[in-house]
C-alpha cells in the first residue's frame, strides 16, 4: 500500500513539473520581440574605392659603374643629399691608368709606322717617274702608307677609349637628390663584365612622391585622371593625406586569377613625413553627397520575420501609394537611385513600412530620401527575441528538489547586422 502511494506521488510531481515547463515555454513564446533601433542622421557621405599601394619617389636613378675594380673611396652614405656632378665613390684607377699608357704607346708606334710608310711611298713615286721601279711595287707602297694612316686613327680611338674608362673610375651623381640605397662597401670589388652593378639609388625630390596602387578590374572604370584620393599609412596613425590620380596605366597584371591595374597617385610631401616604401591604404573618391539623410545599412536590410495582418496591409498600401512617386523621382533625378524600405513602430507597437529612395553608400551608411523620413527618426535595424534571451530551465525531478533550478542567459539577434 505504501509502495503504491509513493509511485502515485512521484508520478504527480513529475506531471506538475512537466506542466510548469510547458506553461513557461508558452509564456515566453507569447512575449513580443524587442526591436533594435537606429536613428536617421544628417551629414556628408563619400563613396570610395579602396586599394593598397607603395609610396615611391617620382624620379629615382640607379647609379652603377661601367668598369670593374676595387672601390677605393666611398664618399657618401644613406640619406646624404647630393648635387649633380658630386663625386660619390672612386674605383681603383691603377688598371685604367695602365691601359691609357699602353694605348698612348700604340699611338706613337702607329705614327712611326705611318711615317716610314709615307717615306717609302714618296721614294717609289719618284722612281716610278724615272722608270726605275715597277708599277706594282709602287702600288704596294701606296697601299702600305694608307693602311698605316688608318692604324694611326685606330690607335687614337683606342687611346680615347682608355681615357674614357679611366674617367669612369670616378662615380658622380647624375641628379640632385637623396641617397636612399647604398649597395657597396669600401674595399669591395665590383665586376662590370656582363652588366653594370648598382652602387647607389638616388631619389630626386622626396617632397613630391607617388603611390602605385593596384585596383581590381571591377572598380577600375570608376577611377579617372584628376580624381581625388585619400590615404593613410600605418606609421602615422590617425593622419589622413590627400593625393590626385595622375595616371591610370593600361597594362594589367594577373595574380591568383585576379586582374589588377596600376593607378599612379601624385602626393605632396612638403614636411617629409612620408618615406619611400611605405604601404598606403588608398580610398579613391568616386561620389559624394553633402548634408543628406542617411541610415545604417542594417536598417535597409531588416525584414520582419512574421508580419501581422495589420503590417501586411500597411506594407501593401505603402508600396502602392509610393510606386508612382518613386518612379517619378527616378525619372526626374536620372541618377540611378534604388528603392528600399524602412520600418518604424507606431503607437500600437505595430511595424509600419516607409518606402524610401536610396542614394550613394560608403559601405556602412546609405543616403535615403522619402516622404516622412526626418532627421532623428528611429527606425528598426533588427530584433532581439525574448525566447532567445533566456534558456529553458531543466525539468525538476523528485531527486533534484534541493538543487537550484535555472538557465544561462543568452542573447540572440535576427534580422540585422
Amino acid at each position: 500500500m505504501n509502495r503504491t502511494k509513493s509511485i502515485i506521488t512521484i508520478a504527480v510531481i513529475a506531471l506538475v513539473a512537466l506542466i510548469a515547463v510547458l506553461v513557461r515555454q508558452v509564456a515566453f513564446a507569447k512575449e513580443p520581440d524587442t526591436y533594435r533601433f537606429v536613428a536617421v542622421s544628417r551629414g556628408d557621405i563619400k563613396a570610395t574605392v579602396s586599394s593598397t599601394g607603395t609610396l615611391n619617389a617620382v624620379t629615382t636613378v640607379s647609379v652603377g659603374t661601367q668598369v670593374s675594380g676595387q672601390v677605393s673611396e666611398l664618399l657618401v652614405d644613406y640619406n646624404d643629399r647630393v648635387k649633380k656632378g658630386q663625386l660619390l665613390a672612386r674605383i681603383d684607377p691603377t688598371l685604367a691608368l695602365q691601359a691609357v699608357t699602353d694605348a698612348q704607346a700604340n699611338v706613337e708606334k702607329s705614327q712611326a709606322q705611318a711615317l716610314q710608310a709615307s717615306r717609302d711611298y714618296s721614294r717609289n713615286r719618284e722612281l716610278l717617274n724615272a722608270g726605275l721601279v715597277a708599277r706594282s711595287a709602287y702600288e704596294q707602297t701606296q697601299s702600305t702608307a694608307e693602311v698605316a694612316q688608318a692604324g694611326v686613327k685606330s690607335a687614337r680611338i683606342a687611346l680615347d677609349r682608355a681615357k674614357q674608362n679611366l674617367s669612369y673610375t670616378n662615380i658622380y651623381a647624375p641628379i640632385d637628390g637623396v641617397v636612399i640605397e647604398r649597395n657597396v662597401q669600401q674595399g669591395q670589388t665590383v665586376a662590370a663584365s656582363l652588366s653594370a652593378p648598382q652602387l647607389f639609388l638616388i631619389a630626386n625630390d622626396l617632397s613630391q612622391m607617388e603611390i602605385l596602387a593596384q585596383v581590381g578590374e571591377s572598380d577600375i572604370a570608376q577611377i579617372k585622371q584628376g580624381q581625388t584620393a585619400e590615404f593613410t599609412v600605418q606609421a602615422l596613425t590617425g593622419q589622413t593625406f590627400n593625393g590626385t590620380v595622375k595616371q591610370v596605366r593600361l597594362q594589367s597584371t594577373t595574380q591568383d586569377n585576379v586582374v589588377n591595374y596600376t593607378v599612379v597617385v601624385a602626393v605632396e610631401n612638403p614636411r617629409g613625413k612620408l618615406l619611400p616604401g611605405m604601404t598606403a591604404r588608398v580610398n579613391f573618391l568616386t561620389k559624394s553627397a553633402e548634408n543628406v539623410l542617411s541610415v545604417p545599412n542594417a536598417a535597409l536590410r531588416f525584414k520582419p520575420a512574421a508580419t501581422t495582418t495589420a503590417t501586411k496591409t500597411a506594407t501593401t498600401t505603402a508600396a502602392t501609394t509610393t510606386t508612382a512617386r518613386a518612379a517619378n523621382a527616378q525619372r526626374t533625378r536620372g541618377t540611378g537611385t534604388r528603392g528600399g524600405t524602412l520600418y518604424v513602430v507606431d503607437a500600437k507597437g505595430q511595424l509600419q513600412p516607409i518606402r524610401v529612395q536610396t542614394g550613394i553608400t560608403d559601405g556602412t551608411t546609405t543616403e535615403v530620401r522619402g516622404t516622412g523620413v526626418t532627421e532623428g527618426m528611429k527606425v528598426v535595424a533588427g530584433t532581439v527575441s525574448a525566447t532567445s534571451q533566456t534558456a529553458a530551465a531543466p525539468a525538476a525531478t523528485p531527486f533534484q528538489s534541493g538543487q537550484q533550478q535555472g538557465g544561462a542567459q543568452r542573447g540572440g539577434a535576427r534580422g540585422g547586422f
